[in-house]
């Protein structure tokens, strides 16, 4: 990336996915790059599976932590509902990331309702690039569903940008070493699906 550049990435889902940590990775990606960062966080009921979001903006020099609506270039959502909530940020060219996971939203727990079917079809028949992974699945065949937040990191890590040291140093630096090895192999499997462009075609799913 030049030093003219900038990226606003809007990372989404509920409590217990992982949102924070992977936009507090790429937030320090960005600065092991040498980039000005900002960061912030909205959340509710957080631990109660309440909606969790996290907007992280990258440049030479950045004056707000908060991308205004239509100028996100990377939405990264954890849970699929959160992507249609949030897809009103992401700008006409800009990159929908979903997780194939449903999670009832915590405040109607218990109550009768439908969860609204084909998302990622809706967001591209609205004209936005959008791609759906199963990652929790991947995560789970690497050893442990709980990777699942970095595998969709690795999917944007070559979107961002920010040179692929910068990511594998902050990995190593900020995960424990119990679980350093199995997200190492998770961030590489979604920079495989990155690099594979799986998600062409997507309008079908």
């Amino acid at each position: 990336m030049t030093n003219n550049q900038k990226k606003n990435l809007l990372f989404a889902g509920v409590g217990g996915q992982g949102v924070l940590l992977v936009a507090e990775l790429a937030a320090r990606a960005a600065l092991h790059a040498g980039f000005d960062v900002k960061k912030t966080e909205l959340h509710g009921a957080a631990q109660r599976g309440g909606s969790v979001v996290s907007h992280v903006r990258f440049a030479p020099k950045v004056y707000s932590p908060l991308t205004p609506a239509g100028e996100v270039d990377i939405l990264l959502s954890l849970e699929k509902l959160e992507g249609l909530r949030w897809a009103h940020f992401i700008r006409p060219a800009g990159l929908i990331i979903l997780n194939e996971e449903e999670r009832i939203p915590a405040q109607l727990d218990g109550n009768p309702v439908e969860y609204p079917k084909q998302i990622n079809v809706f967001l591209v028949e609205k004209g936005l690039q959008t791609v759906l992974i199963n990652a929790t699945e991947l995560a789970t065949s690497l050893g442990n569903y709980r990777a699942a937040n970095i595998v969709l990191l690795g999917t944007i890590a070559e979107a961002t940008g920010l040179p692929m040291e910068s990511w594998m140093a902050v990995l190593k630096e900020n995960l424990h070493p119990k679980i350093l090895e199995l997200n190492l192999k998770a961030f590489e499997k979604g920079l495989e699906l990155a690099q594979k462009e799986v998600w062409r075609g997507i309008s079908s799913h």
